[in-house]
């Protein structure tokens, strides 16, 4: 099993939210890299307003997650991809939810579009354990 240490190093500035600078993996690990989730339900449907759709990313992300063994825990980088400012405080509270007082790296980009127009997020992450 890795061993997973988040940190916020001396020398770096104070995160302004919940992540942390780096995420130390040691140990023999396995590695999960997930392709970016999106607002859209498993039957295809793509959910309605930007809370509807980070639930569904997240929710996508944990069965990913799941799928290989795997929890919230153990996400050592997600890379968010937002269309709309506004949709800061609903990711913030969304994330959150799902990562308690979990921390990891952090990457959050506010971008003009992503693939289909109607998409307002997309959440990429890689785990270890």
């Amino acid at each position: 099993m890795a061993r997973i240490t988040l940190s916020n190093p001396p020398g770096v500035h104070v995160p302004a939210a919940r992540y942390s600078q780096a995420a130390l993996i040691e140990g023999a690990p396995r590695r999960l890299v997930i392709s970016g989730q999106i607002g859209m339900a498993p039957d295809g449907t793509i959910r309605e307003g930007a809370e509807a759709q980070i639930r569904q990313a997240l929710d996508n992300l944990g069965a990913v997650l799941a799928a290989h063994g795997m929890a919230p825990e153990q996400v050592v980088k997600v890379t968010v991809l937002l269309t709309d400012r506004a949709q800061l405080p609903v990711w913030r509270a969304a994330r959150d939810r799902l990562f308690g007082e979990h921390a990891p790296c952090s990457t959050l980009m506010i971008v003009a579009g992503l693939a289909d127009p109607r998409l307002l997020i997309e959440v990429e992450a890689e785990a270890a354990a």
